[in-house]
């Protein structure tokens, strides 16, 4: 279980990594919100060496993108599926 918790670890302090280039690059609050909490739950996993922490930190970045703290796609105000070509499915049936 301990090499367990070093691989999801290091994939938690991946995400950090990601989300603060992101948020270097956007300057979002959420992303900044989602780097700390992924960060501090892949310090608490590796120092307790307890599954748990992760989980609850997975569970806290869900609970924050369903909350609305992870950015906007650029380019799409409306939301809804993308087609292959870029398109949303209404934009496609109006052509």
């Amino acid at each position: 279980m301990t090499i367990v918790i070093y691989i999801i670890s290091g994939l938690f302090i991946l995400l950090t990594v990601a989300l603060m280039f992101g948020y270097r690059r956007t300057q979002h609050a959420g992303l900044f919100l989602m780097a700390i909490v992924y960060g501090a739950s892949a310090a608490l996993a590796l120092w307790k060496m307890h599954w748990w922490p992760l989980a609850a930190g997975f569970a806290l970045v869900w609970i924050m993108r369903l909350l609305g703290m992870e950015p906007p796609i650029a380019g799409d105000e409306r939301g809804g599926m993308r087609t292959e070509a870029g398109q949303n499915s209404e934009e496609k049936n109006k052509t």
